[in-house]
């Protein structure tokens, strides 16, 4: 009974081991191609706009990052790094 609850864990472990190398993967594939978007954006001139990025840009202007990048998360939905990532582009 104890070797087959054992082999039962020790599958479930893998198991999930496998499903967090993937999610991991997905994760920097994204931020790889929210890079590559970047800087074809900013190849062209573009800009993401609108009233709440506007207040992050006058933020970062007032050197206020921190506030910056919780309005930032606030107005995306970002998570902390890639608001801080965008913030740090704006400066």
């Amino acid at each position: 009974m104890e070797i087959s609850v054992l082999i039962v864990a020790f599958l479930v472990l893998v198991c999930i081991g496998g499903v967090e190398t993937r999610i991991k993967r997905t994760e920097r594939n994204i931020a790889r191609v929210e890079r590559k978007l970047d800087l074809v954006l900013d190849h062209l001139g573009l800009r993401e706009s609108g009233p709440e990025l506007e207040r992050v840009e006058a933020l970062v202007r007032d050197g206020k990052t921190i506030e910056a990048i919780k309005v930032y998360r606030e107005a995306t939905g970002a998570g902390l790094k890639e608001a801080k990532d965008a913030v740090d582009r704006m400066t």
